[in-house]
């Protein structure tokens, strides 16, 4: 995208900057704002993130990340935007992501689980102080399908069983249990280097060695997905330089049962690393 620039996940397990938990000074914070300094801060319309980030390797950030990030939009006049295409709707046991630390950007990306992905919709949320500056001037978009009958009907009934059938709550207690379970596996398995997670939303990262945390060849990772698939069970594969990966995101409705038996299921597939 012209017009963009990027910075450095928080990402503890492979800090880009060679620190370690005890160490850490956040210098993802002052990286990034050694970036906006170094582009200019009037040259600089939003800061936009994921509320996790998902697909580059669920990275969960530190607790204070969110916030800190808030406070320099709030310095130099920057709008935050949240992106919770992945991450929203329930999946880390709150509504957003930034909910977990109580941040409220000034716009929200989101779509999945709006509708549980039943219909395809995208929406866009504004702050109130953003939604009145076009009171009085047009707003220059739209789309073929813009406020689909169809789709929003769908959104509304999903946001409705998501607040009936207390999915969120679910998401949140059972995330508690996944997050014992997935330390347990951690414990248990030498070709586990980390596991993250927040809610429902979480992350086996394999590596061929702890120390080194090297990754596992792509040969590797295509036979822990066939042992996965071969007994019944389908998640995301992740196995590329940015790590290789097995993706525990359950549906928000699942139970302690349904989840002891998925996991089992992951296990037998992590023998297969475990060996190599």
């Amino acid at each position: 995208m012209p017009g963009g620039v990027h910075f450095l996940d928080p990402f503890c397990y492979r800090c880009p900057f060679g620190q370690k938990k005890e160490s850490c000074k956040r210098e993802c914070i002052s990286h990034l704002e050694e970036v906006i300094k170094y582009e200019g801060t009037d040259k600089i319309a939003a800061i936009i993130m994921e509320g996790v980030v998902g697909s580059n390797g669920l990275i969960v950030p530190p607790d204070d990340y969110w916030p800190r990030v808030r406070e320099i939009c709030d310095k130099y006049g920057i709008l935050l935007i949240s992106d919770e295409v992945m991450s929203g709707w329930g999946r880390t046991g709150k509504w957003f992501a930034v909910d977990n630390w109580g941040v409220t950007p000034d716009i929200i990306t989101t779509a999945k689980g709006i509708t549980s992905g039943y219909v395809p919709l995208g929406a866009v949320i504004v702050s109130d102080k953003i939604a009145a500056h076009f009171d009085d001037k047009y707003l220059y978009a739209g789309l073929t399908y813009n406020g689909h009958a169809l789709a929003c009907a769908a959104a509304l009934a999903t946001i409705e069983v998501y607040d009936e059938d207390n999915l969120i709550e679910n998401a949140a207690t059972m995330g508690k249990y996944l997050g014992e379970c997935l330390e347990d596996i951690k414990s248990r398995h030498v070709s586990v280097g980390d596991v993250r997670y927040i809610g429902l939303f979480s992350t086996i990262e394999l590596v061929t060695n702890r120390e080194t945390k090297e990754i596992f060849a792509l040969s590797v990772m295509a036979e822990v997905g066939k042992a996965l698939r071969e007994n019944g069970l389908f998640t995301f594969i992740m196995a590329n330089n940015m790590g290789s990966m097995v993706f525990v995101v359950p549906p928000l409705c699942i139970t302690k049962e349904q989840l002891d038996e998925g996991l089992a299921l992951v296990e037998k597939a992590l023998e297969v690393a475990d060996e190599k």
